[in-house]
């Protein structure tokens, strides 16, 4: 694959510097890593590797990549690789987008908190959608999911949220035939979002029970179980946000948005 004529990296270069110092203050250390792995990506300041051809001889020198996820030069690859397993993964089934959203008061908690809440998020919304669709009462069946984190929304705000595409049935409990689901139906999102409640809220109660939550600011309190408690209350009872409908564009067009997260 040929190199573009323009890239990140080179922008980076001739003009980060001074962009940096024009900013300084206003940018985190967490910005200030991505541009510096983006300006040292496959250049000699990541060291290298001598690649050769057994068969002519000829050598040359490739120079290792940054493997930071916001790169576009090592990373891009990567996403273009991963999209084409996806898609190779496709069934002969209409399939569903579904989406699973923390609210506001615990993305307060995960932007602090981002590996355990994360996980909880991602094993909270999979077991929800595991144990309704194999509920005789909706599909009975096993399904098959492909989910990917996004923590940020489109106003550029902490967002945390789960992407799934999922075919539009699974295999029968019996594990003797394809289930299909009814058309334009997946699961119902109001039972999804009330299962996905109770296991996720268990599930954090558990970590701050093991003392795996760090709170700071005007949640510091929180670290008292009984101001814990307290604050999940209202959880409890509202609403959260469960999305699930048939893709527009079909599952090729959601996992090509996906492939750009990975």
């Amino acid at each position: 694959m040929s190199r573009p004529l323009l890239e990140v990296a080179d922008i980076f270069h001739r003009h980060g510097a001074a962009w940096r110092a024009t900013h300084a203050g206003h940018l985190s250390l967490g910005q200030l890593k991505v541009m510096s792995a983006i300006e040292s990506c496959r250049t000699a300041a990541l060291g290298g590797h001598v690649e050769a051809c057994e068969d002519c001889g000829h050598s040359r020198i490739a120079y290792n990549s940054c493997r930071n996820r916001h790169c576009p030069k090592c990373q891009g690859a990567a996403a273009r690789e991963w999209l084409t397993a996806r898609q190779a993964d496709l069934l002969p089934v209409g399939y569903f987008h579904v989406v699973f959203t923390l609210p506001v008061e615990v993305a307060d908690i995960a932007y602090h908190n981002k590996r355990i809440i994360y996980d909880l998020l991602f094993r909270a919304a999979s077991q929800a959608m595991l144990t309704i669709a194999a509920d005789p009462k909706h599909l009975g069946a096993r399904i098959g999911i492909t989910a990917v984190l996004h923590t940020w929304g489109s106003a550029m705000t902490h967002h945390p949220h789960v992407h799934m595409i999922v075919p539009g049935g699974g295999i029968a409990l019996d594990g003797e035939r394809w289930v299909s689901c009814r058309p334009g139906f997946f699961l119902p999102v109001r039972v999804l979002s009330r299962l996905f409640r109770r296991l996720f809220l268990a599930k954090l109660t558990e970590a701050h029970a093991a003392g795996q939550l760090k709170f700071f600011g005007d949640h510091a309190g929180l670290s008292e179980r009984s101001s814990f408690v307290k604050f999940l209350v209202p959880l409890r009872k509202k609403n959260w946000f469960v999305y699930a409908k048939p893709p527009f564009a079909g599952p090729e067009a959601v996992l090509a948005y996906l492939s750009r997260y990975t």
